[in-house]
């Protein structure tokens, strides 16, 4: 596959670092003004790198909140200094955020020297210094550093306008990118792939990616170019099994992956090719549906579902009939992350799908479509008299939607309403978009 031009936008960015649980989510989210980073008095919490636009004094740049490094051998913590180390050779400023009541710690001498060896600019930030008289006592410690110090205390905001002085001084005016293009989320069940498929699309390890379900906590936005196209993807939480919520923290990111479909044109849900469709995956489509958004089914891990049978893509199709009974025509792309195939096909389908869902026909046209199409049935009975239907009218939301106006609306059937909408999907293209139809009564008419 020949290579995929994408090109991430070059906004300067500023990173905040520091050991879990030292107040960095709470520093995002105040300059942010958000709730993208999830907060909660827990270590480690932050697991993933999130990234928003920021404007402050007529400075633009992306602020970003990067994960808890730790000494810890366990496997996450392993997971997340790679991460950080990795990102921070992309950032232009890093603001270091240590904790004023634990002072310096090996684990802070150690984030400190990552630091410094990216050889970028660098902020000691000292969070809940909450006395004026303690300011210097926690200073001391880090005086050693030779940069700049600020004492802070996010929680009462004390010492934030400092921070934003210290980014706003030493970066250039620039406009803020606020228009995000085709914005698509990706979700599906944990350890589906969801986040090796993210990576593979921007190239950079900006999630973690590892065997156990769950790791990915916060939703994560990026930016990229694809054939002079600009892209927006969201990568979330994997939605799971309410019975399965543990802890406070899966329940907050099961909303954020909710917000995310919402906030999308387009939602990737992605299924192991291995396995198959199951019922949890038709519960997601569902939701998908229920906030009329655009749908793609990603069938990830297609490598491996290719070795237990060259007729995979055949059987995985025929559990899709089955499965998504209710919606039978969505699209389908076969990937593998692992290998970086079928990315072009499936960033092609994002386009083609964005394109159905900013069809627009005129009045006339649909009419003459409509009256040509309710002829090829008979119209529903409503108690002794038939339906009988005046003229059909597209609504301005998207995906597309239409009103039909009938002196009986309630003897629509709902059977027939799916005829009405196959027929539309057929004579228009449109398959694969989560069509609906209102049925009105006309007043115009009299009936």
């Amino acid at each position: 596959m020949k290579k995929i031009e994408l090109k991430i936008n070059d906004i300067p960015k500023v990173a905040i670092v520091g050991r879990p649980n030292v107040g960095k989510s709470t520093l995002f989210n105040i300059i942010t003004e958000t709730r993208k980073s999830v907060v909660k008095n827990q270590p480690g919490v932050t697991r993933d790198i999130v990234i928003e636009p920021v404007e402050i004094w007529g400075k633009t740049f992306d602020l970003i909140d990067t994960g808890g490094v730790t000494e810890s051998q366990d496997l996450f913590s392993k997971l997340i200094k790679e991460q950080v180390t990795e990102f921070l050779d992309t950032t232009d400023l890093i603001i270091a955020v240590m904790d004023g009541r634990t002072g310096l710690v090996p684990e802070d001498r150690d984030i400190l020297r990552l630091v410094k060896k990216s050889g970028k600019d660098f902020l000691i930030v000292i969070n809940k210094v909450d006395k004026v008289m303690e300011d210097e006592i926690a200073k001391a410690d880090f005086y050693e550093f030779g940069v700049d110090l600020v004492s802070c205390a996010f929680e009462q905001r004390k010492g934030i306008s400092d921070i934003l002085e210290w980014i706003t001084e030493r970066i250039p005016e620039k406009g803020l990118v606020k228009e995000k293009g085709i914005t698509f989320s990706i979700v599906g069940k944990p350890n589906v792939g969801k986040s090796s498929l993210c990576n593979a699309i921007l190239g950079l390890q900006r999630m973690l990616v590892s065997p156990v379900a769950g790791t990915t906590v916060d939703a994560v936005e990026s930016q990229f170019e694809y054939k002079d196209k600009l892209f927006t993807l969201v990568d979330t939480a994997g939605l799971r099994r309410p019975s399965k919520r543990e802890e406070d923290v899966e329940i907050i990111s099961a909303f954020k992956s909710h917000e995310a479909i919402r906030k999308s044109q387009i939602v990737l849900l992605v299924i192991d090719a291995v396995e198959g469709p199951t019922e949890q995956d038709a519960k997601i489509l569902n939701s998908i549906l229920d906030d009329h958004r655009g749908v793609i089914v990603v069938a990830n891990k297609a490598d491996l579902a290719k070795k237990q049978g060259s007729d995979y893509k055949e059987k995985f199709l025929a559990k899709i009939q089955r499965e998504f009974h209710f919606f039978t025509d969505v699209r389908v792309v076969f990937t593998s992350a692992q290998n970086r195939s079928g990315l072009e096909d499936l960033l092609n389908e994002i386009e083609l799908v964005k394109s159905k869902l900013d069809f627009r026909v005129t009045t006339s046209e649909l009419n003459d479509f409509f009256f040509t199409t309710i002829r090829k049935a008979p119209a529903p009975v409503y108690g002794s008299s038939n339906v009988k239907f005046f003229y059909l009218t597209q609504t301005l939301q998207k995906p597309p939607s239409f009103i039909a106006f009938a002196n009986f609306p309630d003897g629509v059937t709902p059977s027939y309403r799916r005829f009405l909408i196959n027929q539309i999907k057929e004579h228009f293209k449109l398959d694969g978009i989560p069509i609906r139809i209102f049925c009105m009564k006309s007043r115009q008419h009299g009936e």
